[in-house]
């Protein structure tokens, strides 16, 4: 029984030390301190990894990065890039340039994305898509 005891009380300490790493205020403890703003995506994603597979320690990890203004971006950071910006990154043709489209992730987002990697899935939209979202089609 002592041995039960002992392996249950060492997998729901690695549990929570795990979940506990997917916390926003762990990763960025200089965002604490902020009333409100826009939510990070990363950090919202690795707190639901925490909902996935440990609920209270997920919750957990969501409360306390919104009590402490971790999951919100910095003042003045997006998560997004203006349409303008990314017109660069399409050819003449219509087709999009991955580099240049890497670059312009980077450089906005600072973010790497692996965009020139061979085994990345494209999927294409079309002008119905672009019409549900309220987007004109233009390249």
């Amino acid at each position: 029984m002592r041995i039960a005891s002992r392996v249950i009380g060492g997998v729901l300490a690695a549990t929570l030390l795990s979940q506990l790493t997917a916390c926003g205020s762990i990763f960025y403890p200089d965002r604490r301190g902020q009333i409100d703003g826009k939510i990070d995506p990363a950090i919202a994603v690795l707190d639901a990894v925490g909902l996935l597979f440990y609920v209270i320690p997920g919750l957990i990890a969501f409360g306390i990065d919104f009590a402490t203004g971790a999951i919100y971006l910095e003042p003045g950071k997006t998560a997004q890039v203006a349409p303008e910006k990314l017109q660069e990154a399409i050819g003449a043709d219509g087709k999009v340039d991955n580099a240049k489209l890497q670059t312009i992730i980077q450089t906005e987002l600072g973010r790497h994305l692996p965009l020139t990697d061979p085994r990345l899935i494209q999927f294409k939209g079309s002008v119905e898509q672009l019409a549900i979202l309220g987007l004109q089609p233009a390249a």
